[in-house]
């Protein structure tokens, strides 16, 4: 009898244990892309335990299925599109935006039969890019195409996943694709293609941003800021030290050691993946001029008809911010 109580003791004791290392787990969401190497690198190089956190990094398909986990309150943080975060909360749903992560990196990647040679070029071909209503299709029809003086009807958009986009190209089934890194680079090392356009050379937005919920931010304020800080380091070393980084997450992005190219045989992974660092501009902080546009796109969605406020008004992008751990790390 004794035994038993002791067993059920044991057992119980057990159970909060676990209970208290579930609780204790930062769980942060991403995509597999090159926008998110920071959060990818933090877990890989050990920079979140450095900071004293337990973090389980949780992949997702795409920004939508990475928001609705938040909101939902499976994940404490994701590094996802800004525009994921304005639509929903323009529903209601309590988020904030806490850090930087990627800069706009969009290229437009042609195949070199397609005759495509500037944007303007796209009309009547087939491209391939993002879903509906994602950060890279609202810059493509609210900029992009919207500079070069055409309508978003004027191009046949495919939206499709990066690693399909490539597939396409190679297979002669789209003309062109509206690609991020490491896929642009990837298409133009094994596919007959060149890269055409770069929206982040001529309109820089911030792309990929941190976000949690304001209840996350609320309950675990010092575990998002030591997210944030692991993240910081992360993105130090891949500004300074692409090769060193490339090593930890080379992986993530191309399964073989090594890849077949057209023209430079078999490069290792991690040589492509640090070309593909080195085309980035990775920030953890959110200037007033980076916010600015934050706001251009958040109104560009709107004209879209991809966002409503109940009341109507324009979104204000400044509701959704909370800067306080760059403010107080006085970056």
């Amino acid at each position: 009898m004794k035994s038993g109580k002791l067993l059920l003791a044991a057992v119980a004791a057990f159970a909060i244990a676990v209970q208290a290392n579930a609780e204790e787990k930062f769980k942060v969401g991403y995509l597999r892309v090159m926008d998110d190497a920071q959060a990818i690198l933090a877990q890989e190089a050990g920079l979140y335990k450095k900071y004293g956190l337990d973090v389980e990094l949780v992949e997702f398909k795409s920004g939508t299925d990475l928001i609705k986990a938040i909101v939902g309150g499976q994940l404490d943080s994701g590094v996802l599109g800004f525009t994921n975060a304005v639509a929903w909360a323009s529903k209601g749903a309590d988020l904030k935006v806490v850090g930087g992560a990627q800069h706009g990196y969009h290229a437009i990647i042609a195949r070199d039969e397609s005759g495509i040679k500037k944007v303007s070029d796209l009309k009547g071909k087939i491209l391939a890019s993002q879903a509906e209503g994602s950060t890279a299709d609202t810059v493509l029809k609210g900029v992009v195409l919207k500079q070069a003086g055409l309508k978003p009807d004027d191009v046949n958009v495919m939206g499709v996943s990066p690693q399909v986009a490539v597939q396409s190209l190679i297979g002669k089934r789209v003309d062109a694709a509206f690609l991020f890194e490491p896929q642009a680079s990837i298409a133009q090392l094994v596919a007959p293609v060149k890269q055409v356009y770069e929206i982040g050379e001529v309109w820089p937005f911030p792309c990929m941003v941190v976000i949690t919920s304001g209840e996350t931010l609320k309950k675990r304020k010092d575990a998002v800021w030591k997210s944030l800080d692991a993240q910081k380091e992360a993105i130090d070393m891949l500004q300074k030290k692409p090769a060193d980084a490339s090593k930890h997450i080379a992986g993530y992005f191309i399964s073989e050691p090594t890849l077949k190219t057209l023209t430079k045989g078999d490069l290792p992974r991690e040589t492509v993946i640090t070309d593909a660092i080195k085309s980035q501009t990775f920030s953890p902080v959110l200037t007033a001029k980076e916010q600015a546009r934050m706001q251009e796109i958040a109104d560009i969605l709107q004209e879209q008809g991809s966002l409503k406020t109940r009341d109507g008004k324009p979104f204000d992008v400044k509701s959704i911010l909370d800067l306080s751990w760059q403010q107080q790390r006085k970056l």
